[in-house]
């Protein structure tokens, strides 16, 4: 939300209090200013002055060279580029020693050879306006060698991040109640209250026909208006804070909204035809709103309506049928209190927010909708004409949201850590409005916008706000907490993302959204299917589901660092991923996914075409992620990648690893391989828990047979892997078996293929002998023929 120091000026005094003085109060009171913008002239060096004379720049066509008059009585040199102004214009000058928006500082310098003593402004540069085309030409009343200051107001305005549970603050009036409450100054309007007559209006007039929705709901005619552009000072204070100014009557509810935080609307009277019905939607009802888009309402949506159409998305937008125009001479302007729940739910399943929803579905004050009516009818008189109704038109009541908190002193001083006076804690806590009741010594009333104010630990950390957090003094040191579930699992992931730092990988974050086209290249944990969870209203298409896999978010990254020129890739992500389940909402997992591609090695003189990384490596990198486990690849078939397979840590799955087919790799504009793995964090961790035991070195000395087999191509090496993994339980000798040769070609027979394993023995108790090796190895290849078509070569 904007607010502008001008508007907050007037309802309290803040002088001598610099903006980031104030920006500071609001900020360490919970109110956070995000950015902070100072808008207007702010040097006194930047004056009016009057071209006396230019001529072209001797060394640049696009050049002049200016005689100007700054009101001390000697002309000043200035080189413009300008070309928009002739002698005796006035314009701004900004003299050397002026500070410029950007803390720029003008300075006396040579330009193309010539000396500059100066320079003259548009409007952008100084920040009063938007033109950049040229000078700005100013009034040619002004007085030479006026302070453009004392011409144009200068502004502070702040970007304040307002969380949910104070919607009070979500106005200028509410601001101020703050920095009075901070400051410890009086506001300078006392509290206003409705002075306009009200009267219950007859079905003829308004029907509350969602009275749940709509508890309190007011009209009130203005005939003759004359509907025109709004006076200066009201553009300027909408200006300030963003808004665009429409024309007067949009301006006042516009300006009412920002001022008190009570939306407004005004429906031209002489369109709305039968009683104003407050009621839901019809389903698949039409709704043209002022925005010119046509909206498809649901039966849970609530609309304002005459015996036609909707007139207005209740608390949301109007409608374009209704509104007014410049031909509206009759209003009816509406003011009412909507409960918050249906106007949020509405404004996400339309898409259509503002701000009056956004104020709406945080809860506005019910007692403020009169007061708000009175100030825009006053606005409306003064500045468009007219008569008003002599009342109010009312359907409903304002529901009461606050009552009586009592503060538990004790309780407070516990959580507090300080012991503050009773009558200073009166004293604080009446400077936010609460009024102390005659009944109890520690009872307040809550004023009615400060609905958040239900219980005594509510009152305690106002108490907190104002008096200062930085003020409340340490009592004790935490006391340590016994390690959680999530202490572990956080360890657990951090200490995994340090091992891939330490491998040469960067971390890579994206968002849980992704689109439509990026589901067929997610890899997932499991080679099942993977049921993503759409949303129901997507921001856009790049933004339309959950996402199921972290693996299209890395190909995304890869994608643009390959459009940035990088050759080697190595990128890890970890994060929660989402599917559907059995349950209505979906199942969530974390997950870390890896990628790598390009070279292992940087180029250099020694080694100019260092070789590409393959799968293998990214098979080391995860054995480096579960040191001391048996990782085993097991093939699976799919046809979303060249390649993948199941990777298994001690027998347990874990995830998948893949290889992205060439065209995909061609698409992304990629040299290399791209190599993808996608581990379950929580099943990493299960497969990796164990009990950590060691051995001593071997005191005795092992020995080797190495036996060449001829295979069909059929026969996989998961498929010997699997086999001598059995062997080494069934003879205690075999220690290791490594595949270190694989043949095809003219030697073999068509469809074969001839394969070499290293055999390794040891007995841990004794030096062996040759021939009971022999015999642990033939009892092996005995084995082996009987359990796969093998030929001993």
């Amino acid at each position: 939300m904007l607010v502008s120091l001008n508007w907050l000026s007037q309802h309290l005094d803040l002088t001598g209090r610099s903006p980031q003085e104030l920006a500071d109060m609001l900020t360490f009171a919970g109110i956070e200013v995000e950015h902070m913008e100072t808008k207007g002239v702010q040097s006194d060096k930047i004056v009016v002055a009057q071209v006396i004379s230019f001529e072209k720049h001797p060394k640049a066509d696009r050049l002049r060279l200016c005689q100007v008059n700054d009101g001390t009585g000697t002309p000043r040199q200035i080189v413009c580029g300008a070309s928009n102004f002739q002698p005796g214009d006035k314009v701004p000058l900004a003299l050397p020693g002026a500070v410029m928006p950007g803390n720029f500082v003008i300075k006396e310098s040579e330009l193309r050879g010539s000396l500059s003593q100066g320079m003259m402004c548009s409007g952008k540069e100084l920040g009063i306006g938007q033109d950049h085309e040229g000078l700005m030409i100013m009034d040619s009343a002004a007085t030479i060698g006026t302070p453009l200051q004392q011409l144009f107001e200068s502004d502070t305005v702040f970007e304040l991040e307002i969380t949910p549970n104070r919607p009070d603050c979500l106005s200028h009036l509410g601001v101020a109640r703050e920095l009075a409450a901070l400051a410890k100054v009086p506001l300078k309007d006392a509290e206003v209250v409705a002075s306009a007559n009200t009267q219950p209006a007859f079905p003829q007039e308004i029907v509350l026909a969602a009275a749940d929705r709509c508890p309190f709901y007011t009209v009130r005619k203005i005939e003759g208006v004359k509907v025109a552009p709004s006076p200066e000072w009201l553009q300027k204070r909408l200006l300030s804070i963003g808004l665009r100014p429409i024309n007067n009557v949009v301006d006042i509810t516009n300006f009412v909204l920002m001022e008190s935080g009570q939306p407004l609307h005004a429906f031209d009277a002489s369109k709305v035809h039968g009683p104003l019905t407050v009621r839901l939607a019809q389903a698949d009802e039409k709704f043209s709103a002022l925005n010119g888009s046509e909206y498809v309402l649901t039966a849970e949506d609530l609309v304002i309506a005459d015996g036609q159409d909707p007139l207005a998305l209740a608390g949301i937008m109007g409608g374009a049928a209704s509104g007014v125009t410049d031909t509206t001479t009759s209003i009816l302007l509406e003011s009412a209190y909507f409960t918050p729940s249906p106007i949020r739910k509405s404004a996400r399943s339309t898409g259509l927010s503002s701000d009056s929803s956004y104020r709406f579905e945080r809860g506005t004050d019910p007692h403020g909708v009169l007061v708000a009516s009175d100030l825009a009818t006053k606005l409306i008189l003064e500045i468009c004409g007219g008569k008003a109704a002599d009342v109010v038109l009312t359907a409903g009541y304002a529901p009461q949201l606050t009552g009586e908190v009592t503060l538990d002193l004790p309780r407070a001083y516990s959580l507090l850590g300080v012991h503050l006076p009773a009558d200073e804690i009166a004293s604080l806590l009446g400077r936010l409005g609460l009024k102390k009741c005659g009944t109890s010594a520690n009872t307040f009333t809550i004023p009615s916008y400060r609905a958040d104010l239900q219980r005594s630990v509510d009152l305690v950390e106002e108490i907190a706000r104002v008096h200062g957090i930085q003020n409340l003094t340490g009592t004790r040191s935490a006391w340590f907490a016994d390690e959680s579930a999530a202490d572990l699992a956080y360890d657990f992931l951090h200490a995994k993302k340090t091992i891939l730092v330490g491998s040469g990988f960067y971390e890579s974050q994206t968002i849980k959204l992704i689109a439509q086209s990026q589901l067929a290249a997610g890899l997932g944990t499991n080679p099942g299917p993977n049921e993503p969870v759409p949303l129901k209203n997507p921001l856009s298409d790049d933004h339309t589901h959950l996402r199921h896999s972290l693996i299209p978010g890395l190909l995304a990254t890869a994608a643009n660092n390959l459009r940035q020129g990088a050759a080697s890739l190595r990128f890890f992500e970890s994060g929660t991923v989402f599917s559907k389940g059995k349950r209505p909402e979906p199942d969530e997992k974390v997950n870390l996914a890896l990628l790598m591609s390009g070279p292992v090695l940087d180029s250099t003189w020694a080694d100019s075409s260092p070789r590409s990384a393959d799968l293998y490596d990214l098979r080391g990198v995860i054995e480096k992620l579960a040191p001391g486990a048996t990782v085993k690849i097991k093939p699976i078939k799919t046809t979303a990648f060249l390649l993948a397979g199941q990777i298994l840590l001690n027998t347990k799955p874990v995830g998948i690893i893949a290889q992205l087919r060439p065209a995909q790799v061609s698409a992304m504009n990629g040299r290399h391989a791209i190599y993808l793995a996608e581990i379950n964090v929580d099943q990493l961790s299960k497969a990796t828990a164990r009990e950590v035991k060691f051995a001593g070195l071997p005191k005795f000395p092992g020995t080797t047979r190495d036996v060449a087999l001829g295979v069909g191509n059929e026969i996989s090496h998961q498929q010997f892997d699997d086999f001598f993994s059995g062997q080494k339980a069934k003879e205690p000798l075999l220690e290791a078996v490594q595949l270190f040769d694989l043949y095809t070609g003219d030697k073999v027979a068509a469809g074969t293929k001839s394969v070499a394993y290293r055999l390794s023995y040891r007995d841990p108790q004794k030096t062996m002998e040759g021939p009971i090796v022999d015999a642990a190895h033939q009892r092996i290849l005995d084995a082996l023929a009987k359990a796969l078509p093998v030929t001993v070569r």
